[in-house]
């Protein structure tokens, strides 16, 4: 096993927004806000390191091409991202991931590659928010500020789907929950996911 630990971080300067982006996938990954820091991230990464690469506020993380990433275990990241400007995050491929995004203002958020493991909470909708999980996802759990109008939308089939009251067992084909509010509010959050959905979550904080 890797013990090596590395850690990053660039000032905010003049940044106005942000964005993290996972190139090759995260594991074992945790993100959470910090009102008070005055870097644009802090990351701490153990066991292999990747490139970070920071440009207008965007933050691209990659892990070497010859990283392995079944060995997930061996290997962590914890990623503070400051909560003074909004933010958009973009993962290919998630497993094991706990995101308390509760301080920040979230543009959208997404997955490519799937999504196994992975805890969302979000903050108060400003606008339509996106939500977006391509490929799948296994066991997702989404908290949101009680009250926050939703959409769940699903393509293709699915097990174990609640929403708030909304429950359902086995379901083929497309399927759509709603919150009770949706189609009037002017803020909410809009959680799409393409391909299967087993063991799916979204209810309020």
């Amino acid at each position: 096993m890797n013990d090596a630990r590395n850690e990053f971080a660039v000032p905010l300067g003049s940044a106005t927004t942000g964005r993290l982006e996972f190139v090759r996938g995260a594991y074992n990954l945790t993100i959470h806000p910090d009102a008070s820091t005055a870097d644009l991230y802090h990351a701490r990464f153990e066991g292999t390191a990747p490139d970070i690469h920071v440009e207008d506020g965007t933050v691209r993380v990659e892990y070497p091409r010859t990283w392995n990433p079944l060995d997930w275990r061996e290997h962590s990241a914890d990623i503070v991202l400051n909560a003074a400007v909004p933010w958009e995050v973009e993962v290919r491929g998630a497993s094991e991931i706990k995101a308390d995004l509760s301080g920040l203002r979230l543009e959208s958020f997404g997955i490519d590659g799937g999504a196994h493991n992975v805890e969302l909470t979000l903050p108060e909708p400003s606008g339509t928010v996106s939500i977006r999980i391509k490929g799948g996802a296994n066991n997702l759990k989404v908290r949101r500020p009680g009250g926050a109008a939703t959409r769940l939308h699903v393509g293709s089939g699915a097990s174990k789907l609640v929403l708030d009251s909304q429950r359902l067992g086995a379901v083929g084909g497309e399927t759509t929950l709603e919150s009770g509010r949706y189609a009037g509010a002017t803020d909410r959050y809009e959680i799409t996911i393409t391909g299967g959905a087993n063991n799916v979550s979204v209810l309020t904080t």
